[in-house]
């Protein structure tokens, strides 16, 4: 049973590749919600996937005891159940399945019967916690945790470019602003414009990100920024579009969001901007990453908006500061941009731009 997330279904990857190095004759299927399918096609561990037709926040006990009834026919030995909720408990028991695998919780009494204790100390992470429910009854210790990988379809990435009309030739860094949570997670769309004017001035191409409820977010750094390089994306691909193009950037910035994982899962250097969450809960599984969080006194606080007003830990994590991780990426090894004379330019930018938004 997968969770609800874009994010957390990408983590949730990790624990399939495990369960597969375990034992490479499983088969492994998914119930999820109907925008993740075509994101767990890309994921190879996983044989069928199947839609979960019941919309965010309703109960639909008849369509689970009707998904469950045909699940029957499977023959499963075993269910996974990651998100902790009673809800997606109901299919497995439903479908009879004889091991219902999750974490312990007093309303699932009896439709979770291999239930497994929540340490959250020991796993402080969400990917550990996936992962440790894939481990037998008697295990406690986690196992290396395999990164996600997406499989890349480039005859999607050549078609969605020229339907895009954008090049595949440039260098490119993905800007993610939004973050479907709340405000609280996203870096100010001001700092994003600015930082999308800075590359496009040295050169590179900008590509904004995210669904069609960030397409007025990337139309605001779109216009801010003011150049034909900076392209607002949003709302013009499907997930497995942005997957594709996420594969080709150099670096994607991103707030703390499901295409965060994205990135990491296609290789992506990661530039992860955290606030009102935490780098130690959620991070970048990859190796190609930098992360920034300051560890206010407040933070992480969780919440959908600031719940003190100042909103200081998005607000003090500065352009200068992205920008900078950004140029040293691409003139780092293997990249073809040269990073020397980028920083030159940019430096020469900083010293002559408003310093309203890096003071």
């Amino acid at each position: 049973m997968g969770p609800s997330w874009i994010g957390d279904m990408i983590m949730a990857q990790s624990l399939y590749k495990f369960l597969v190095s375990r034992n490479p004759e499983i088969e492994i299927h998914v119930v999820a919600p109907p925008w993740s399918i075509p994101v767990l096609k890309r994921m190879p561990e996983v044989g069928r996937a199947f839609e979960l037709p019941v919309a965010h926040g309703e109960a639909g006990l008849g369509k689970r005891w009707a998904l469950g009834r045909s699940l029957r026919r499977e023959g499963y030995q075993q269910a996974i159940v990651l998100p902790r909720s009673l809800k997606p408990s109901l299919i497995p028991f439903f479908a009879s399945v004889p091991v219902r695998t999750g974490f312990s919780n007093q309303w699932r009494a009896g439709l979770i019967n291999d239930e497994r204790p929540l340490d959250t100390e020991y796993l402080n992470q969400t990917v550990k916690r996936y992962v440790f429910l894939g481990l037998d009854g008697g295990e406690g210790q986690l196992p290396s945790i395999p990164k996600p990988q997406l499989d890349i379809d480039t005859y999607n990435l050549s078609a969605t470019a020229e339907r895009l009309n954008i090049s595949l030739e440039a260098e490119i860094v993905a800007l993610i602003p939004g973050a479907e949570y709340g405000p609280a997670k996203r870096w100010p769309a001001a700092y994003y414009a600015e930082l999308a004017s800075r590359l496009v001035g040295v050169g590179l191409q900008v590509w904004i990100l995210g669904s069609e409820k960030e397409r007025e977010l990337g139309d605001v750094v779109s216009a801010s920024a003011n150049h034909p390089n900076v392209i607002n994306l949003c709302g013009k691909t499907s997930l497995v579009d942005v997957i594709d193009l996420l594969s080709i950037a150099k670096v994607a910035v991103t707030n703390d969001t499901g295409l965060l994982h994205v990135a990491a899962a296609v290789k992506t250097h990661v530039i992860g901007i955290y606030g009102s969450s935490s780098p130690e809960f959620t991070p970048p599984l990859t190796r190609t990453k930098d992360v920034f969080y300051l560890g206010l006194g407040c933070s992480p606080c969780f919440s959908r908006e600031c719940p003190l007003g100042h909103f200081r830990c998005m607000r003090e994590i500065l352009v200068d500061e992205i920008c900078s991780s950004v140029i040293t990426v691409l003139g780092g090894p293997g990249n073809s941009g040269d990073g020397k004379n980028m920083k030159s330019s940019l430096d020469q930018q900083g010293s002559t731009s408003s310093g309203a938004l890096n003071g």
